[in-house]
């Protein structure tokens, strides 16, 4: 039987931010109802045990957050939540310690793409607060992401060996202060995409990558995408997609609230892509106009 090592979940597409690397969806809003979400539990338990509570959309902004970690707790599964912290102050302790969460990544980058009423320091304080807690009392791992920086800059630096942070200066010293480190992160990211800064609590920084879309130039169809092969994506209406990164539901491959998740996955197209990516051709147009592949 096929087993997925990630199967997200997009329990709701509304986000409280607009950031400009995150194109807003044009998908009617929504939250996904528990009764949806224990069924695709339901289905998708023989295929997987963790789960990514995320496609588009602030999962944190979900009013049944907590209930929806128990159901994972109940059939077996390890959450992993992506977050723009900026509700993390208010969650913290309805999510920390349920039994499910696995992990927490937090897109650090989110804050400066946008207007907020607090400041970036309270910002990170609240993430800073949570994580000192989560590393002190839990098992459940912490990652910070920049992924924000100039690709052609951050090559640079990787090609010739020397520090490069971007935008990201002061979150890197608040981050060196808040946890007493004794080196400068951007020293030791030279050459790294990401660290360890503390026991389960991690540091990763990477090139902003651009969201697929049918009108972008198409470039070719060779390449290969772990689509279908260890992930798969179902949205907040039910739709299964083949990755997180078709946030419009473009590659269509059926809705779990019509048919079950097995027949989707085995169904032609799906099985077309698969066999496609296998053999280093991308078959839909979607994926040829997608870049992230190229970091395979």
């Amino acid at each position: 039987m096929k087993r997925f090592k990630k199967v997200y979940i997009e329990i709701t597409n509304v986000c409280n931010l607009s950031c400009s690397f995150c194109p807003i969806t044009q998908r009617a809003p929504e939250f996904m109802n528990l009764e949806t979400f224990e069924n695709i539990l339901l289905q998708i338990k023989p295929y997987t045990d963790y789960i990514y509570l995320h496609v588009k959309g602030e999962p944190l902004l979900h009013p049944d957050i907590e209930k929806m970690l128990d159901l994972a707790s109940e059939y077996g599964f390890k959450v992993n939540i992506t977050t723009n912290g900026t509700l993390i102050g208010r969650v913290k302790d309805k999510i920390l310690y349920k039994k499910s969460l696995r992990q927490v990544n937090f897109s650090l980058h989110s804050f400066d793409a946008n207007t907020q009423n607090i400041t970036i320091d309270e910002y990170l304080d609240n993430i800073f607060t949570f994580t000192r807690e989560a590393a002190k009392n839990t098992e459940v791992l912490v990652s910070y992401r920049l992924w924000n920086l100039e690709e052609e800059k951050l090559r640079t630096a990787r090609e010739n060996n020397t520090a490069y942070a971007g935008e990201n200066q002061h979150i890197l010293e608040r981050i060196e202060t808040a946890f007493d480190l004794d080196y400068k992160i951007e020293e030791v990211l030279v050459g790294n995409r990401g660290i360890k800064l503390l026991p389960k609590v991690y540091l990763n920084q990477a090139y902003e990558f651009k969201w697929p879309e049918l009108q972008l130039e198409e470039s070719d169809n060779k390449g290969f995408c772990y689509g279908l092969k260890d992930q798969i994506a179902i949205l907040v209406d039910g739709t299964v997609v083949p990755c997180c990164l078709d946030g419009e539901g473009i590659i269509n491959l059926g809705n779990i609230k019509e048919s079950s998740f097995e027949t989707i996955i085995n169904d032609k197209r799906a099985k077309d892509i698969y066999e496609g990516f296998s053999r280093h051709e991308v078959v839909e147009e979607l994926c040829k106009k997608c870049d992230y592949r190229r970091r395979f």
